[in-house]
């Protein structure tokens, strides 16, 4: 079964949004009002299929919107009643591959008496589409939020025990020999490397080895879309800078940070930053004093690291892929403990396994994770 097209929460949505791109194209290009019409349909039933897995997630409506909901999910189903019957009416089975349904259907639509019907219905369903819309608008029902949270997968990388890392010994002992040095420079390291190399692992351990020699110290994400004045604030509150209620210009926070940090020792770690233009804002923060403060950044691209670091003395760290032999150790004793506990029988798959996650670690922990839910002896692993 390729999936399911029929859902409690958006009724006959997905299906009827197929049957919808299925008149969208190519073959009936030429008939631009009927097509306008139906685009006109699919991109208000695609809004509309978003409400109702919104409202999917939320345990309790009032009235007025659960009946709206529930009325919005028949509707899906008269039209789709309405599409499969012009669907059924101009033959929906074509008769050989050179007389396909779409073929078949622009051939008949040339006909007058075609044309008027199918235009008829095709009124009939945005008359159902509009009305629904325009009753949402008229009581002004109140859509709620979803209450999914999405979860930053670093949180959990903070709170791994190192004991637990695997082929961060090497990459470690070079971090901490950058930031150690007996230049009191302030000093910039970035770690570059692409999703799931290790950076945040990477940048936490060294965090919580070095965090003691600094009098003042943050670790804070930024993303791709940061929000930067939450970001300067978290910063605040971490580096003891006492956050303010009141709503500030970034430069006010930017100018309170650099006032705060100004005769401190401090270490701050940004990690995963995303763009040349967002560094350079918070950058702003740190003054560059000569009592040996540092900043570590972690980003993707070896264009916003090579930004990062702009001083003399600043580095760029690349990370590399694990060898095959920490790659071993790591998939191995996720799930069995030790590479010799692992079974004969499932040798072979596990070396196949690690081939194709490419010393990624994040690849490894993800699918070694999955396989140990299930037990090391579950015939589901063959």
């Amino acid at each position: 079964m390729a999936g399911i097209m029929i859902s409690a929460s958006t009724g006959a949505m997905n299906s009827l949004l197929g049957k919808l791109a299925t008149l969208m194209g190519e073959e009936f290009a030429k008939l631009k009002n009927l097509r306008k019409e139906v685009k006109f349909i699919r991109d208000e039933l695609g809004s509309m299929k978003d409400t109702l897995e919104v409202l999917g997630d939320v345990d309790k409506l009032d009235p007025q919107t659960k009946s709206w909901r529930d009325t919005l999910r028949e509707m899906s189903y008269d039209i789709e009643d309405i599409i499969d019957d012009f669907m059924h009416h101009i033959g929906k089975k074509s008769e050989s591959q050179e007389h396909g349904f779409a073929k078949k259907t622009v051939r008949l639509l040339k006909k007058l008496r075609v044309r008027h019907q199918i235009a008829g219905r095709i009124k009939e369903i945005k008359a159902l589409v509009l009305e629904i819309s325009v009753r949402r608008q008229r009581y002004k029902l109140d859509i709620p939020q979803s209450r999914t949270v999405e979860i930053d997968p670093r949180v959990a990388v903070l709170y791994e025990n190192a004991a637990n890392l695997v082929g961060v010994e090497g990459p470690v002992e070079e971090l901490e020999s950058l930031l150690k040095d007996e230049n009191e420079e302030f000093k910039v390291v970035s770690i570059v490397g692409f999703g799931g190399l290790g950076k945040t692992t990477l940048a936490n351990v060294v965090y919580g080895k070095l965090k003691k020699s600094f009098s003042h110290c943050a670790f804070v994400p930024v993303s791709q879309k940061p929000d930067i004045t939450k970001l300067l604030h978290g910063l605040m509150s971490q580096l003891g800078c006492t956050p303010s209620s009141h709503h500030y210009e970034l430069n006010v926070l930017l100018d309170r940070l650099r006032e705060h940090l100004q005769n401190k020792r401090y270490f701050v770690i940004i990690d995963d930053i995303w763009d040349v233009s967002a560094w350079k804002v918070i950058k702003c923060a740190f003054p560059e004093n000569d009592l040996g403060s540092r900043v570590i950044v972690t980003t993707r691209s070896l264009e916003v690291a090579t930004a990062c670091c702009s001083l003399p003395h600043d580095y760029v760290l690349q990370m590399k892929t694990l060898s095959n032999e920490d790659s071993r150790r790591l998939f191995f004793g996720r799930i069995f403990g030790t590479e010799d506990a692992c079974p004969n029988q499932l040798r072979d798959v596990s070396v196949e396994i690690l081939k194709k996650c490419g010393g990624l670690p994040l690849a490894i922990i993800s699918i070694a994770g999955l396989l140990a839910s299930e037990g090391p002896n579950r015939e589901a692993k063959k």
